[in-house]
């Protein structure tokens, strides 16, 4: 069987396929894209390695999002968030070299379970929560997305509840999602995660397939109802983390 970067190239493929539709994701939302890539790529690779590997694809998507509208952000909310999300990523880190395969995937499966029920069964109507939230969002953001891969939920959940217009709400969640990622690069390279050849390699597979998906979602993004969208994600997450799961403890 041939391999490229210790991968075998039909599972190079998957993890293409993957990038592609996370990246779809991610372009029509804001975030969410290592909710499909990472549950997806941990049936056939390790858990860090994934991990490394769409961190690199969701820094190059995070920039084009992040940079595309500036000026809608509220930066006061950012600045909140940013302080947690630095100690998140610190102690997730910390978490994932130390965590067994079994034991990360089990939680990778949790985590992804209850994001998808939270999405399903999340009330239409949008609240009002206080600024302080913005502490605990940013902790267990960054914690996620250092472990998981996806730290944007916290922020959108926090975000979506402080009344901010859909371009602020969008605009914000990218800063925010950008500074996540950075954060969870320059981690993975202190720890070694990302000094890994193959997955700088494994990169050249991936990252084309990734551009197209977001280039696709940016033509496409006044054209499909984002709540449709997510609940349709939300969906094949089910699926997705009770396949985790199911796996972890068997």
């Amino acid at each position: 069987m041939l391999e490229l970067a210790g991968v075998s190239w039909e599972v190079l493929a998957v993890l293409a396929a993957a990038a592609f539709a996370g990246s779809i994701i991610f372009g029509l939302t804001g975030f969410g894209a290592a909710l499909i890539t990472i549950p997806v790529a941990t049936h056939f690779v390790p858990l860090p390695f994934a991990l490394a590997l769409y961190a690199l694809m969701d820094l190059g998507n995070a920039f084009r999002i992040g940079f595309e509208s500036p000026r809608n952000a509220v930066r006061a909310e950012w600045v909140r968030l940013v302080p947690m999300i630095l100690v998140g990523t610190a102690l997730g880190v910390t978490l994932l070299v130390n965590l067994p395969r079994r034991w990360g995937m089990l939680a990778l499966g949790i985590f992804v379970l209850a994001y998808a029920v939270y999405a399903l069964l999340r009330p239409e109507a949008q609240g009002r929560i206080g600024r302080g939230w913005a502490w605990v969002a940013g902790f267990i953001g960054g914690l996620t997305s250092t472990l998981f891969g996806a730290g944007g939920p916290p922020y959108a959940i926090y975000l979506s509840q402080r009344g901010l217009s859909k371009a602020q709400f969008r605009a914000t969640l990218g800063f925010a999602t950008l500074t996540s990622i950075s954060l969870r690069v320059l981690a993975f390279l202190i720890s070694g995660i990302l000094l890994d050849w193959g997955v700088w390699i494994a990169a050249l597979v991936v990252l084309p397939a990734a551009w197209i998906g977001l280039s696709l979602a940016r033509r496409a993004f006044h054209r499909v109802s984002r709540e449709t969208l997510l609940r349709a994600v939300s969906g094949v997450l089910v699926v997705s983390g009770a396949s985790l799961v199911l796996r972890a403890l068997s």
